[in-house]
């Protein structure tokens, strides 16, 4: 033991700043270094242990058995001499110690006999505390303790170190989560600046190429929406990327017909194929005809590699072919491949190919175009469907890209009654809520195409006025408005007036969630901007369907009657109970379809029916019932979107009704 009485080591300043790098002092009990505390008094056999840590003033115990305190002043610690040391101090008998026989704490207080302390030395070499084992008599600890004090000593440090790292850890992610909010805030403004304009331009040229124009007139238009659609693409290859990065871009299983999709992908590319190129599209005469997955993403993926072998190939050939490489009880493995005869990739660009903002030469960006992402996302689409894309290439000798995706098989799916959707709603008073001058020019031409009457505000604070004057059949409302926006508006109009009018959610926000809390929030139905003019009639259709919101809902409470035996509190309790949980439900239902949640979708689906039964809502029974059918089979109709949206709507009448009779 070094006895000098200068008791303060010669490195105080750099040792007292490597303590408070750890931030440990004052902190709150940690289950790590009280197990560390356990075992030293387990393995020493000792009533007293603990780990400390010694600052400019006091010996602070981080964890302690037999001490009972949390601090003590430096200048009475015996852990003051063993931070002087650079290994263990063991002390057999305090009473034969120069330095501790007359102390204090050994003749009275804690009546330390034997005293075993081991320095806490951090990586960079300074002793910012210790760890100790203390006995009320005589002692002395053989190799083994002595070896497991050592190593509990630097399983403390390692403990610290894990620790700050943790924390330094967890402040970089909230920096990242907040990046990513920024990114993701940034991406939606942008989505919606762009997405505004672009929603007028594609609109309003859709409108004009429905007039007559001369052969002139009608390749300028053409022009335009070539150009509208590029520009749409990049915007769309952007909030895609987005989605992926924020891991909320899910891969859909729906049942799709292959051949008839891959088809409709040639014809579409085909008007882009150059004069001197072949363009060939090759099936595999095995290859199945239905199979269950995600359609669109597959269109993405083709679309994507197949746009780029027509674009760098001015003479030769581009192919495409698909061929069933295996096939079991359950799913079907394909090969796809888009070879083409084109520029080619230099060998050493190969490896970055897939990497983002990546082309194959300096000079592609400037003579065909594009920004860099697609590949990046195909990649990307492909591995979320488990698959690898893989390419080969020479320079001036043309590229193949293939990959293989599993599909599963389609099962036999019982018919069932479907709902008509042939219905012609009439003539329909509609309110449109939208600030954007365009788009407000816009929709009154489309809605008079589409014969109904309009009337519009721009804001959703001059919507409800104009909703407690007059009686519309439904509402266009648009998600981001001044005053008060779209969601707002309609929280106000659900909760405050109680109104089941049906909303159809027209936003240039197209980012992750934002259908799903328009579903939450109480609209009625989605149309992405720019909207394609069957897009918004096919949704006004839906949510004015006869069948669903056109008729008075009527609620049965006559078993319910029975059940209770004449008990009012009862029948009040049961709506009650309904009131509180199945708005609930149905959204929560609405939101693990949208996801493909099918575990979420069986329970939520099983429970509302048996809700549903007891107040004899036999119709929307009936939709549960074919929802919790299709979730049990693993894959969603078409139409099932349909009956969520519905089934909304008609419990919101529900609720209304349950809430008048209560």
């Amino acid at each position: 033991m070094n006895n000098s009485e200068n008791l303060i080591p010669h490195n105080e300043l750099e040792r007292l700043a490597a303590l408070k790098r750890y931030n440990i002092l004052d902190t709150l009990p940690e289950h790590a270094f009280d197990d560390a505390t356990k075992l030293v008094s387990y393995i020493c056999d000792v009533p007293i242990a603990h780990i400390s840590f010694i600052d400019g003033n006091r010996q602070w115990f981080k964890s302690e058995i037999g001490v009972g305190i949390s601090e003590v002043p430096r200048e009475i610690s015996f852990c003051r001499y063993t931070i002087m040391e650079s290994e263990m101090t063991e002390i057999s008998d305090t009473y034969l110690n120069e330095h501790f026989k007359d102390d204090p704490n050994v003749v009275d207080g804690f009546k330390v006999r034997f005293y075993a302390g081991v320095p806490l030395t951090t990586p960079d070499g300074y002793n910012i505390g210790t760890l100790c084992a203390i006995d009320h008599v005589s002692k002395e600890l053989n190799e083994n303790q002595r070896n497991a004090l050592t190593i509990i000593a630097k399983h403390v440090v390692n403990q610290l170190e894990l620790r700050t790292k943790n924390i330094e850890l967890a402040a970089q992610k909230k920096i990242v989560q907040r990046a990513v909010l920024a990114k993701d805030s940034f991406l939606a403004n942008m989505s919606h600046e762009i997405r505004t304009p672009l929603n007028a331009i594609i609109g309003f040229s859709d409108l004009l190429a429905q007039t007559d124009l001369n052969d002139i007139q009608r390749d300028y238009i053409d022009s335009v929406q070539i150009a509208q659609e590029n520009l749409l693409l990049i915007v769309n290859d952007i909030l895609d990327l987005s989605k992926i990065e924020s891991g909320h871009l899910t891969i859909d299983a729906q049942p799709f017909h292959l051949k008839n999709t891959l088809k409709h992908i040639y014809d579409l590319l085909r008007v882009k194929v150059p004069e001197n190129v072949e363009f060939n599209l090759f099936l595999d005469a095995d290859m199945p005809e239905i199979v269950v997955g995600d359609q669109g993403r597959l269109n993405q993926i083709l679309v994507n590699l197949t746009g780029n072998a027509l674009k760098f190939t001015e003479e030769g050939e581009v192919t495409v072919s698909v061929k069933k490489i295996q096939e079991t009880n359950e799913d079907y493995s394909l090969r796809f491949s888009i070879k083409d005869t084109g520029i080619g990739i230099q060998e050493e660009k190969l490896k970055h190919i897939f990497e983002r903002f990546t082309q194959a030469e300096e000079s592609t960006t400037r003579r065909f175009g594009g920004t860099g992402l697609g590949l990046n996302i195909v990649k990307q689409l492909i591995e979320l469907q488990k698959g690898e894309i893989h390419v080969k290439s020479k320079k001036g000798r043309g590229s193949e890209f293939f990959f293989v995706l599993n599909y599963k098989k389609i099962e036999y799916i019982e018919p069932v009654a479907q709902l008509s959707t042939e219905y012609n709603p009439g003539r329909l008073k509609i309110l449109l809520c939208e600030d954007n001058t365009l788009n407000q020019k816009l929709v009154r031409s489309v809605i008079a195409n589409f014969g109904f009457e309009l009337d519009i505000t721009e804001n959703g604070e001059t919507g409800i006025e104009y909703l407690l004057k007059n009686k519309y059949d439904l509402i266009l409302m648009d998600l981001q408005m001044p005053v008060r926006d779209g969601y707002q508006t309609t929280q106000y109009i659900r909760n405050e007036l109680k109104l089941s009018i049906p909303i159809i959610a027209m936003t240039a926000h197209s980012l992750v969630g934002e259908q799903e809390r328009c579903f939450k929030e109480g609209m009625n139905a989605y149309v992405p901007k720019p909207f394609k003019q069957a897009v918004l009639l096919d949704a006004i259709k839906t949510v004015m369907n006869k069948d669903s919101v056109g008729l008075k809902r009527k609620v049965d409470l006559s078993f319910l009657d029975e059940v209770s035996c004449g008990d009012p509190n009862f029948k009040r309790d049961m709506i009650d109970l309904f009131l509180e949980k199945i708005p609930n439900e149905v959204t929560q239902l609405g939101i693990a379809i949208h996801t493909n949640d099918t575990d979420n979708v069986k329970r939520l689906s099983h429970n509302l029916k048996s809700s549903l039964d007891i107040f004899l809502l036999k119709d929307l029974s009936n939709y549960v019932s074919i929802i919790e059918k299709e979730a049990n089979l693993g894959t969603f109709s078409s139409e099932t979107i349909d009956k969520t949206n519905i089934l909304h709507t008609e419990i919101v009448e529900v609720v209304k009704i349950l809430r008048e009779i209560r």
